[in-house]
């Protein structure tokens, strides 16, 4: 008996841990004196355990075993230059305090000397590198993964093959494609090649890790456009390809997201945990419902909320919650965006810091943020220009907030709602990643008071991917005022209202392998920039006060 992934440590409060394992075998997992018995998805055994009875403000060294055998910490000398995993709970003495590190876009490591030339140094594995040299206390309290964990259409040379051999064995005139996953096997496969580097794996373990999927976990583009869905509902194997990206993301990455309470209140989780034998059927209805829309609605709602001492943090799908096929085009559905107000706005005077954690932007580039939002407006119209511009969609990604207008406003106006409490948060952040640079972007919410909470859109992508080299003049040029007054007249012109708030870049743009740093201290806080200058080594190239008007 051993693990094949894990333990990775998840969602963590004052007094209780979930840790998530992959495992070779069935059988019960222990921690810390709490158990769980495996469940199977098509051969495979996972296990989520609840870890109880610990102490606020404590730090607690835990191993894992298996049916009695210890399998963690690992016998392995990769693993030997690594401290032992601690499960480190909040609790008054730190309500105050937190230090996250974001980011998002982390391709894996692989066996190809030229793509390594081209990818650098991963951020995260540097990061890991650096932190296992560090006194517990300097170790970050979160970890926010904001997309692009996996890159399901853009495989690793070695995946590249074993995908490719596979399809020659067992491909029926082509009915999958030679180059990209398609089934829950597959997904498995990708998820050890990126979680199962030793640093990332230590890092994981302990960690707390809060995750969401953008769009390369399942395709590029996912979800850009209802066109874009009609035309992959043609495509035979995608409904295949749908249900094993949602499945999989739902073991690997969700359920850690959940609260304990959370975990014990839904219907789907506690079907698959007490039921007997491969949950596959149940897991590919849930896929399939998940990806459904309804009267402006799906099926699962993938978006949660971390309460981390004096700091909140509201994960929102951006990618599966957007609805396309009916009514107006929004980025994620009525009811979902109700959940989003109703939790952020909740008693904002028991927070200092709110974290909106979106996998795509809310604040792009102003010259481009005015281009997808009238872009959005042009492919709604018949016609060849109308094709025009669903091409245009497509073809350079205008799938960000602003090219979801209406929704792109109501955020904005939910955050002036907070932002002007009278009793709530020094500072709000939008935490994004996705288009292959970062930076810190303020913003200015019309009608505010003098004393209300500084906004601010923070970027960090990617954490371990190459910039394509238009990327880089596009986003500079898109930042820069003159192309920001040319498009915002033009826009204008083309009778799009300007929304009720206006930006100014105050930190970047940044390209190349970055991960970023946002710590709190009572009421201020501030967001760090680092790349890796070595494997340990990790350099600042930009810092920002968040509390700064």
């Amino acid at each position: 008996m051993r693990l094949i992934l894990g333990p990775a440590l998840r969602h963590v409060s004052d007094t209780t841990a979930l840790v998530w394992v992959q495992t070779e075998n069935p059988g019960t997992v222990e921690i810390l004196g709490c158990t769980a018995r495996t469940f199977e998805v098509q051969g495979f055994h996972f296990a989520l355990v609840l870890v109880t009875g610990l102490a606020p403000d404590s730090v607690t060294e835990y191993q894992v075993s298996i049916d009695g055998t210890t399998v963690w910490p690992l016998d392995d000398e990769d693993f030997a230059k690594f401290p032992p995993s601690v499960i480190r709970t909040r609790g008054p003495a730190v309500a105050n305090r937190l230090r996250v590190i974001f980011g998002s876009c982390r391709y894996p490591k692989t066996d190809d000397s030229r793509l390594e030339a081209k990818l650098k140094l991963d951020a995260l594995d540097c990061y890991a590198g650096r932190m296992a040299g560090l006194p517990i206390d300097e170790w970050p309290d979160a970890a926010v993964m904001l997309g692009d964990q996996l890159y399901a259409d853009e495989l690793p040379p070695d995946e590249q093959r074993r995908v490719a051999n596979r399809r020659r064995r067992r491909n029926k005139r082509g009915s999958r494609p030679p180059d990209e996953v398609v089934s829950f096997a597959e997904y498995e496969r990708l998820y050890r090649h990126s979680w199962g580097d030793p640093e990332i794996r230590w890092l994981m373990s302990t960690v707390p890790t809060a995750m969401i999927f953008d769009d390369h976990d399942i395709r590029d583009d996912w979800n850009t456009s209802a066109p874009w869905r009609a035309a992959m509902a043609k495509v035979p194997w995608w409904r295949d390809r749908i249900k094993a990206g949602l499945a999989s993301y739902w073991v690997y990455q969700h359920l850690g997201n959940l609260s304990p309470a959370e975990l014990a209140d839904n219907e789907d989780v506690q079907r698959l945990l007490s039921a007997g034998g491969d949950t596959w059927p149940l897991l590919a209805e849930l896929a399939e419902r998940a990806d459904r829309e309804v009267d402006a609605h799906k099926g699962v709602r993938f978006s949660y909320r971390w309460e981390l001492g004096r700091t909140r943090l509201i994960m929102i799908d951006s990618r599966n919650g957007r609805i396309l096929e009916r009514g107006e085009r929004m980025m994620i559905g009525e009811e979902e965006f109700s959940w989003v107000e109703s939790n952020a706005e909740e008693r904002p005077d028991r927070y200092d810091h709110l974290l909106l954690a979106t996998s795509v932007p809310w604040l792009m580039p102003p010259a481009i943020g005015d281009l997808e939002s009238l872009n959005e407006r042009a492919a709604e119209r018949t016609g060849r220009r109308g094709k025009f511009a669903e091409k245009l969609r497509q073809g350079i990604d205008f799938e960000h907030w602003p090219a979801f207008y209406r929704s792109f406003v109501r955020l904005g106006e939910m955050i002036g709602r907070i932002a002007d409490h009278p009793s709530g948060p020094a500072t709000i952040s939008v935490l994004s990643g996705d288009v292959h640079h970062s930076y810190a972007a303020r913003a200015q919410l019309d009608g505010l008071s003098a004393d209300a909470a500084t906004v601010h859109q923070l970027v960090c992508s990617p954490v371990h991917n190459y910039v394509p080299q238009f990327v880089k003049p596009a986003f500079m040029l898109g930042w820069t005022r003159p192309a920001a007054a040319v498009t915002a007249w033009w826009v204008r012109r083309r009778g799009l209202p300007s929304p009720p708030f206006t930006w100014t870049n105050v930190c970047g743009p940044l390209f190349g392998n970055t991960i970023a740093t946002l710590a709190v201290n009572d009421r201020k806080a501030m967001v760090v920039f680092e790349q890796p200058r070595g494997t340990t080594a990790l350099e600042e190239v930009g810092r920002v006060s968040l509390n700064a008007h």
